[in-house]
């Protein structure tokens, strides 16, 4: 038989939040987040660190969750960031360019990074990049991206 814990469950943890007091709830936040946030409410500081509890517990979500959730956020929000909804791109498939009267074909690793000549680089607008010679927006480069005008 188990010798009990000394240490709440998570689930005792959670449910104690509404009770502590401002300056308890505020050192805990400290042993969890680097810094402070601005302009906070106590529900806010409540939740943040019911789903910190958790996820030191239980593990955080998935990182293709995460970016999913995010780009949902982005398409539906009524808030713009005008950072627009992630490009998503199956591990296999090829982009196709033509640049100064070459073909260059980009390949999606299954790591989510993209190989181009045998080199690999982590975005798409690095591989724009080695392609041009200047900075551009890889989705835009590729024609992945809408762009002002008819859409």
């Amino acid at each position: 038989m188990k010798a009990p814990s000394s240490t709440p469950s998570v689930a005792a943890q959670v449910a104690a939040l509404p009770d502590l007091a401002l300056p308890d709830l505020w050192a805990l936040w400290d042993q969890h987040f680097p810094r402070r946030p601005n302009r906070v409410n106590r529900g806010y500081l409540e939740a943040r660190l019911a789903y910190r509890l958790q996820e030191l517990a239980y593990g955080g979500l998935p990182a293709e969750v995460k970016a999913h959730l995010a780009d949902c956020g982005e398409r539906h929000s009524k808030i713009k960031t005008g950072r627009g909804p992630q490009v998503r791109l199956m591990p296999g498939a090829t982009l196709v360019r033509e640049w100064d009267a070459r073909e260059y074909r980009v390949l999606v690793t299954a790591d989510g990074q993209y190989t181009l000549d045998g080199k690999t680089y982590r975005s798409l607008s690095a591989v724009a990049r080695a392609i041009t010679g200047t900075h551009w927006s890889g989705p835009a480069f590729f024609g992945l991206k809408k762009t002002g005008g008819a859409r």
